[in-house]
């Protein structure tokens, strides 16, 4: 199961253990539980400091828990926590066994101290990219307060339990039997949820803060690649982000990043964010900007913030990025995440051997049709053009699939369903007119993205798309407010072009802090 390259690097990490482990299964006569003990037992052969029990008594089967002599930990994974998950468990493994967490100690603080009683429940698929992130933000929660419970459910292994819970989309989490969160989630996000007084607080510190020279709005590749060339000139640089690593925490696999041949979004994300932290960056996550202020009197932009907290700089680059584009029908939004879905990697093995469709004939949408269809029974892609636009390579890859039916010139015009899940859609055939229904269990949609830049609509001058428009240095029409990536004018959204564009847009607000504060020169006697 485990190549000898991968036992030895296991083995390597497992020596930073200083504590006990005991992992105690709960197994049946399944193949699934004869696989995992084979895993558990090759883990038990590489440390003398774990046990295997069998012995377990969950009734989820298979699954294991793992804790250590003398505390009380309550964290159990319910399946097989390969592929994306691996990583899950080996840090699960460090952390029960003792390793500390590289977290912030004051967020690690909050969680100790968090108090009453919570039992989460996560459920992922190994193929989900988004998933780790919210199953090991909740081990480690669980490793350290005991009013913490959680379990890591593989849906795609506990099938009966997704229909129950009508679990459509992951990674999606329970708390004490109640819906608690879908999407990806970090740990310091879970926490201000369960934290009510978080937000106050941080708002609190953020009105405290000395104004910036460069303010910094958005935390993906844009955001990040401004915030380092700002703080390498030695300027006071700060970056409030919504998430940092924006929408590249939901891509799956990068190709086409020059000098990497091959990486992933969280990997790539993360990356940048070390990069970011290797200088004096004041990076605030968690903050979602609502309005900007244009200078004033004191010569200080102001962003507002959706907690109440308002930060000031000299100068100002934006690069809030943008999201899925939604297909703003009936239907839609009552169903997402009941069947209407945006993540074909993350969903997609939740909907095996069920009929679902994908709209937009891009290379986005013909990808995740041809992705769907070694899951699903069968996939309908549906394009409002007359053609589809996608590379001729992944055209030739589609056609040749035998559960596709592809439809051009169609306009979906309503999602339907039973008021629980999705249970087809209705699409106009531009052509003649004609009105047709499609039965189905789910809708992935893959049509573009929306600039984030809802909230600088009265402040800064926008196109008819809603994208920020600049001038070729970066500047908006306000003055000291910069921009960069995908949520402005500039084509093709890539994140190398938004790396491009950020450096840009820094080295840009760091040639108006220059020139506004250069002394007046005076007239000529």
């Amino acid at each position: 199961m485990l190549d000898a390259n991968l036992k030895t690097q296991l083995q390597a990490y497992l020596e930073k253990v200083t504590r006990p482990i005991e992992m105690v299964a709960s197994l049946d006569d399944s193949a699934a539980s004869n696989e995992l003990l084979e895993l558990l037992r090759t883990i038990e052969s590489l440390s003398d400091k774990i046990t295997l029990s069998t012995h377990g008594t969950d009734a989820r089967k298979p699954s294991f828990a793992l804790t250590t002599p003398g505390q009380s930990i309550h964290l159990r994974f319910a399946g097989i926590p390969l592929g994306h998950e691996f990583t899950s468990l080996v840090l699960a493994l460090l952390q029960v066994g003792g390793h500390p967490s590289k977290a912030a100690p004051e967020l690690l603080e909050q969680v100790k101290n968090l108090q009453g009683s919570y039992k989460f429940e996560t459920y992922f698929s190994l193929s989900c990219q988004n998933c780790p992130d919210v199953v090991q933000a909740l081990n480690l929660a669980a490793v350290l307060n005991p009013a913490i419970e959680h379990v890591a459910i593989d849906g795609a292994l506990f099938q009966d339990e997704v229909e129950q819970r009508q679990v459509l989309s992951v990674p999606q989490v329970f708390l004490n039997g109640e819906p608690f969160a879908s999407g990806r989630m970090d740990l310091e996000q879970i926490v201000a949820k369960l934290d009510t007084g978080a937000a106050a607080r941080d708002a609190d510190k953020l009105k405290a803060k000395a104004p910036f020279d460069v303010l910094v709005v958005g935390g993906g590749p844009a955001g990040a690649a401004a915030a380092i060339y700002a703080a390498r000139k030695g300027i006071r640089t700060g970056v409030a982000a919504e998430r940092f690593g924006g929408q590249v925490l939901d891509t799956m696999a990068i190709e086409n990043f020059i000098s990497v041949p091959e990486t992933e979004g969280p990997k790539l994300a993360a990356a940048l964010q070390q990069h970011v932290q290797a200088y004096d960056v004041d990076i605030m996550n968690l903050q979602r900007a609502e309005k900007l202020v244009p200078a004033g009197a004191d010569g200080l932009i102001e962003v507002r913030f959706a907690n109440g907290a308002t930060l000031k700089s000299k100068t100002v680059v934006v690069a809030t990025g943008a999201r899925w584009r939604q297909m703003n029908v009936p239907g839609e939004n009552e169903y997402r995440n009941k069947g209407v879905a945006y993540c074909p990697h993350c969903d997609g093995p939740l909907f095996k051997g069920k009929r679902v469709a994908v709209i937009g004939g891009g290379n986005s949408g013909v990808e995740a049709a041809i992705d769907l269809a070694g899951i699903v029974s069968h996939v309908t892609l549906l394009e409002f053009d007359g053609q589809l636009r996608a590379d001729a390579v992944l055209q030739r890859a589609l056609f040749s699939l035998p559960n596709v039916t592809v439809i051009t010139s169609a306009q979906t015009t309503e999602v339907t369903g039973d008021g629980q899940k999705v249970n087809g859609l209705v699409y106009k055939d531009r052509r003649n007119g004609e009105t047709q229904r499609i039965e189905l269990e789910g809708i992935f949609v893959q049509i573009g993205l929306l600039p984030n830049s809802e909230w600088l609509k009265d402040t800064v001058q926008l196109s008819p798309r809603g994208e920020i428009e600049i001038d070729a240095r970066g500047q908006t029409s306000v003055p000291g407010v910069f921009a960069a990536g995908d949520v402005t004018t500039v084509p093709y959204k890539q994140i190398v072009i938004a790396m491009g564009e950020g450096s840009k847009a820094a080295l840009s607000a760091f040639d108006h802090l220059i020139r506004s504060s250069a002394p007046a020169q005076s007239k000529a006697a």
